[in-house]
């Protein structure tokens, strides 16, 4: 799932030097933590965060089958 966020997200941002993805796993979720370059923040978000919901719906219909917890993506700084 790491692979996945990290292979849509890198096209869109500047520095793909700079995205990392790291997970934290709960008893009943797992979350995602995105962190990108400052300045390409924006570009993950889109404008009124149409682009980080396109993202989330991507990760969580494919980690539907992949986990059985729920799914969470922050995007962080």
């Amino acid at each position: 799932m790491k692979q996945l966020i990290e292979t849509i997200v890198k096209p869109l941002v500047d520095s793909p030097g700079d995205v990392r993805v790291d997970m934290d796993e709960h008893d009943n979720r797992v979350v995602y933590k995105l962190s990108v370059n400052p300045a390409d923040m924006g570009k993950v978000i889109g404008k009124q965060g149409r682009v980080a919901k396109a993202i989330r719906t991507i990760v969580y219909s494919a980690a539907g089958n992949h986990h059985n917890k729920k799914v969470f993506i922050d995007i962080i700084d």
